[in-house]
């Protein structure tokens, strides 16, 4: 007699149910335990991968689990991909799932910002991916959500307050406005009101480790907002921004700030110029590609500009408001002395020891020793970039020819970046071998001195640490701890991708796109 599928060990019909496709595992996995009733199959798994994609399977899993809390332990990777469903239900139901490691939603008309409130406000141990997708559009006008400030702000800060966790991945998208789902002839409901909790969310304890982040709000300025304070996303790596407003100035103080980034998806973003016409007409098409390699090159130049000039106003100010006398012990006398013969009266020196409350102005928590002399010129060494990719759409008709005109132009203005970023580091180098100023760099990740910044804030040298290296000036030094990070990989021009979304195009091998479809799995 041959051998029967009962005889089969479990372990082979797991093997085999992992080579299930994810999207269709639930379904296969409940065919094969009716195929075959007598055999072993684990039918404990249909439970690791939940799926629902219509209204009444939220409330059949629901009573359910009610039923057989043992199976609700069982659920990793849970996926809601219905827009019109009981909210009321559903919130219940994430009540009842303890040990999630993926959280896919569609959070549709039906969801108010309590309901969200409610699913988020108990911090989720164990969450490695969390993903909604917002599409609170109507058919027929109403102004429920206008009058009562119904508005999805809160579920940001209420991720904001969760306690340090690991959680790679958060993906937070609102589909565009498309006239075929919802008439656009009234005002549709806002996803989001304010754009500040964005600034609240980089830098809570959610996301230091975060890596991987979608953002995309329509037409919206978020750029800004996501370097608004210190410390913001430190370990980011990963940013898709597609359908938002981001304009390439957005692009080069986010940079400039960011020190581990290095994958920007900007589908539909007005980076350049939409207007193709306006490109030909002025004989140079492809003359914005140049200046956008050029940016992304000197992201860290504008960002040392910037904290060198809050540092010169910041210490004026300092020197302004401390006494005389503490000004003298911190770099030199405010005064000039005056020539001829001193008084017999004037001491030439004081008995009196210094007082070590008098400091400095009031204001000022800093540490003195954190605090540059009053003549002392101190320059910002600028980062040097670190982004490997830039994935975007090209507004218009792409060609093979077209393509690689502007891959031509973008590297290009690369180059002259990396160009003008060598030669200031180099005339910093000399200004450092020949004493006349005190070079500083940006801090490392997880150093003291980067944690003081988000302490003090840019009072002093809060944030900055002493160049003590040579070498440290060097574009060409990878890994050196005196240039910080930020140091390697310095003179590969970033892949320029240009496909758009759509994954049927023609995508550079290793393009951002295909970095997010990757990290996200889906194709949104």
């Amino acid at each position: 007699m041959g051998a029967s599928l009962d005889d089969l060990p479990v372990e082979l019909y797991i093997a085999i149910i992992s080579q299930f496709d994810d999207d269709d595992r639930q379904q296969s996995l409940l065919a094969l335990s009716r195929a075959i009733p007598r055999s072993p199959v684990p039918t404990n798994l249909l439970y690791e991968r939940i799926s629902l994609r219509c209204p009444d399977q939220v409330f059949r899993l629901y009573s359910h689990l009610r039923r057989a809390p043992q199976n609700a332990s069982r659920v990793r990777c849970f996926s809601l991909e219905c827009w019109t469903i009981d909210a009321d239900v559903f919130v219940n139901l994430m009540a009842l799932l303890p040990f999630m490691m993926r959280l896919r939603m569609h959070v549709g008309p039906n969801f108010a910002p309590e309901h969200m409130e409610e699913i988020f406000n108990r911090p989720k141990e164990g969450l490695q991916f969390i993903s909604m997708r917002f599409r609170p559009y109507v058919q027929r006008a109403t102004y429920y959500q206008f009058l009562k400030g119904a508005y999805f702000d809160s579920t940001l800060l209420a991720l904001s307050r969760w306690p340090p966790q690991t959680l790679p991945t958060l993906s937070i998208v609102q589909d565009p406005l498309d006239p075929s789902i919802a008439p656009t002839n009234f005002a549709q409901p806002l996803v989001f009101f304010r754009l500040d909790p964005l600034s609240t969310l980089a830098v809570s304890p959610l996301c230091h480790d975060l890596k991987h982040f979608r953002l995309r709000v329509p037409s919206r300025q978020v750029c800004r907002h996501l370097h608004a304070l210190p410390k913001s996303f430190p370990l980011l790596e990963l940013l898709d921004m597609c359908t938002s407003n981001v304009s390439v100035g957005d692009l080069e103080g986010l940079l400039g700030r960011l020190p581990d980034l290095r994958v920007l998806v900007l589908d539909g973003c007005p980076i350049v110029s939409q207007r193709i016409d306006v490109q030909v007409n002025t004989g140079e098409p492809f003359l914005q590609w140049m200046e956008l390699g050029q940016t992304l090159a000197l992201a860290g130049v504008k960002r040392a500009t910037e904290r060198e000039k809050k540092l010169k106003a910041w210490l004026e100010d300092y020197y302004a408001k401390m006494p005389e006398e503490d000004t003298a012990q911190q770099g030199g006398s405010s005064k000039r002395s005056r020539k001829g013969r001193k008084g017999l009266a004037t001491a030439a020196f004081s008995l009196r020891a210094p007082s070590p409350e008098r400091k400095g102005p009031e204001d000022v928590t800093i540490p003195v020793d954190r605090i540059p002399p009053r003549n002392q010129r101190v320059r910002v060494l600028p980062s040097a970039p670190t982004v490997c990719s830039l994935a975007t759409s090209f507004p218009g008709d792409l060609t093979p020819e077209t393509y690689e005109a502007i891959k031509v132009e973008f590297e290009r203005g690369w180059a002259a970046g990396i160009a003008r970023l060598s030669s200031i580091r180099l005339r910093l180098q000399t200004s450092y071998r020949n004493g006349v100023a005190r070079v500083v760099r940006f801090a490392d990740q997880g150093t003291p001195e980067w944690e003081e910044e988000g302490e003090h804030g840019e009072q002093g040298l809060a944030g900055l640490v002493d160049v003590r290296k040579d070498s440290a000036f060097g574009l060409d030094i990878a890994g050196d701890e005196e240039a910080g990070r930020s140091s390697s990989k310095t003179h590969t021009c970033p892949l320029l991708c240009l496909a758009g979304p759509g994954r049927d195009d023609a995508h550079v091998d290793g393009c951002g796109h295909r970095n997010a479809w990757n990290v996200f799995k889906d194709e949104i």
